[in-house]
């Protein structure tokens, strides 16, 4: 089955990251695709490389950033959320003339149209978070 994912909480005021997170883990486990991971409202906050847990807590954007990179999935960022969090990849931080980049590796910045499309594509889009 072809699967794509929307988060919609951040990584440590909801649960909603974590469950995402084991969802995907558990669907590649038993053999199904993960074509696509949307990140929208405050769940683009899951895609800052500046987060720093404490040691002995779950560091949530490392797993999805190591989940991307092991399994090739695509880990998307809304734009439009991510502007008014401050997220800025290279091409956000030039065109909106800033001086530093804050997006974790394995993730990528688009539009909404990464999600109607994967909601299409897909056979099942499931949502984590309100």
């Amino acid at each position: 089955m072809k699967l794509a994912v929307l988060v919609n909480e951040g990584p440590y005021q909801h649960q909603a990251s974590d469950s995402a997170y084991q969802f995907v883990t558990a669907a590649l486990r038993t053999g199904h695709e993960v074509m696509r991971v949307f990140f929208y409202h405050d769940g683009v906050n899951n895609g800052t490389r500046l987060t720093t847990p404490p040691q002995d807590d779950r560091h949530i954007q490392k797993r999805w950033s190591a989940l991307a990179q092991e399994h090739n999935v695509d880990l998307v960022l809304c734009v439009a959320a991510c502007q008014r969090r401050g997220l800025v990849d290279e091409g956000e931080a030039k065109r909106n003339s800033k001086d530093a980049t804050n997006i974790a590796p394995g993730f990528r910045i688009s539009g909404l149209g990464q999600l109607i499309e994967a909601g299409v594509e897909a056979d099942r889009l499931v949502t984590f978070g309100d």
